[in-house]
């Protein structure tokens, strides 16, 4: 360990957090702008500053980046010294889409780094250490590869058994002598200082349990608490995906699968993790839908990580095409309803000569959202060749492997059947509130009229910027990327942290 590096650390962690809080500040910068030209009198932008910012100047990157320096070297002399020890952590709890609530710790900045520096030390040493059917926290796994190594097997076979279990506050109720414990085992390379630093993290939990969630240290901390469940799985030849807590164990055969239970019943016995009956599916068996089966509990499908997985295909599982639909339906009503549904019209302009700008901002938001920065022409493009390479980041990319083309053509017709209803609606609006005429595009079409006149319907003197975005012309592009470059190189780069 080096002076220089601390030092490095904290600095990197500290522009991190600068360049994020400019990209929210330039984001409401650019909303209020768009606001300004469609709505009278738009709401002011309001900068919020986290609420943790104001517990200590050391949660605020501004300040740690002008005094990283003088910080790194106190930090550095601590942890020659042995005196070191993190800040208390602000704790802020987070509503769980599953119900519930969840902790999670924000150590002040150069802690942070702190761990992160040695999360990234034990890393390096261990990583070779793990299962390769553990995925998370990894920089040579991540979730796709679960999902990719999932998906090819179950199609292999017509019929596969399926242990699903949950843990009920994983993070939260791992036992702290468990976890030395398996320092000291497994041929794990972790020095006496190493072992020291992490004691530090996990100094101020409750009752001697529990991993702070939230912070690199825990990110090593957690694969090392499942090495031993891991191994028990791979010796009795079953296939398993983990990320996290989240597991999924298959097998062909159903006296492999069923002894499942018992190994994470003793895994619950040693960690103090308390198995969760109430989200816990049991074993079940896997069969291809219509296809019948002996077993009572049996299902066409699985959801893992925000995929629905089946002897047939890998799709977007339906909650988060819930979320999705629900996100692109108030993209829709935020341009189109809002402005003009209130007691008095705020919209700037009223659509005219076969041009609602409104309409054309809606089409392109959504866009955004689904393809990040990339436009109709540059997709088309990159399918017929012209273009060699794309980065993707809109909401696709964190979908790379989904196969499920009818579920993607059935989202194409949601969205332009919502695109028309929501049309409709502020057609009426409209008439009620302004001199209108409602006999023009984009009013006056049905559905196959749309998508053919927005592809041509030029905007500022192009064309293509009001084209009807497609879940299956992106899904095409990512696949030839995928086939490409591969899935690393063409997964969003905040797949490991998205909340599926």
């Amino acid at each position: 360990m080096r002076k220089e590096d601390i030092i490095k650390s904290i600095y990197d962690f500290a522009k991190k957090k600068v360049e994020q809080h400019e990209k929210y500040h330039n984001s409401l910068e650019i909303e209020l702008q768009r606001n300004r030209r469609r709505i009278q009198n738009p709401p002011e932008k309001e900068i919020k500053i986290p609420e943790h910012w104001k517990v200590d100047k050391k949660h605020n990157p501004y300040y740690v980046l002008k005094h990283y320096e003088k910080i790194g070297a106190s930090i550095f002399n601590k942890l020659i010294k042995g005196t070191y020890e993190p800040h208390l952590p602000f704790i802020r709890n987070i509503e769980k889409s599953g119900g519930g609530r969840r902790e999670i710790y924000i150590f002040q900045i150069p802690d942070e780094a702190v761990s992160n520096y040695f999360y990234k030390r034990l890393l390096s040493k261990n990583k070779h250490r793990f299962s390769s059917f553990s995925y998370a926290y990894r920089n040579d796994r991540n979730v796709h590869y679960a999902i990719n190594d999932i998906g090819l097997d179950i199609k292999m076979s017509l019929r596969t058994f399926v242990a699903e279990f949950d843990f009920k506050n994983f993070f939260g109720t791992i036992r702290h002598d468990y976890l030395f414990e398996q320092f000291n085992q497994n041929g794990f390379l972790i020095s006496e200082f190493e072992k020291k630093v992490v004691g530090t993290f996990l100094k101020n939990m409750d009752g001697g349990k529990g991993i702070p969630q939230g912070t690199s240290l825990s990110l090593f901390l957690a694969n090392i608490a499942c090495w031993s469940l891991d191994k028990k799985l791979e010796k009795e030849g079953l296939r398993f995906a983990r990320y996290a807590d989240d597991t999924i164990i298959w097998a062909d055969d159903y006296s492999k699968i069923s002894k499942t239970y018992d190994m994470l019943h003793s895994f619950s016995l040693e960690t103090g993790v308390e198995i969760n009956a109430l989200k816990s599916h049991g074993i079940s068996i896997l069969v291809k839908k219509g296809i019948p089966s002996e077993f009572a509990s049996s299902k066409s499908h699985i959801e893992f990580l925000g995929y629905k997985l089946s002897n047939e295909n890998i799709s977007i599982k339906e909650s988060s095409i819930r979320k999705i639909k629900k996100q692109i339906s108030y993209i829709l009503y935020r341009n189109l309803i809002q402005p003009i549904n209130g007691s008095t019209l705020r919209s700037v302009t009223i659509p005219s000569n076969n041009m609602d700008s409104d309409f054309v901002t809606a089409i392109m938001q959504i866009r955004r959202y689904l393809y990040g920065n990339l436009s109709e022409r540059m997709l088309k493009n990159y399918l017929n060749g012209s273009y060699k390479r794309l980065k993707f980041k809109g909401l696709m990319s964190f979908y790379p492997l989904i196969d499920d083309e009818e579920q993607l053509k059935h989202l194409d017709k949601w969205l332009i059947s919502t695109i028309l209803n929501t049309l409709k609606k502020r057609k009426k609006l409209l008439c009620k509130k302004a001199p209108f005429n409602p006999n023009q595009f984009p009013f006056n079409v049905n559905s196959e009229e749309m998508i053919r006149e927005c592809k041509v319907i030029k905007v500022n003197g192009k064309s293509g910027l009001a084209e009807i975005p497609s879940f299956l012309r992106i899904y095409q592009a990512i696949k030839l990327n995928i086939i490409t470059v591969g899935i690393e190189k063409t997964m969003h780069p905040e797949s490991n942290y998205y909340e599926y």
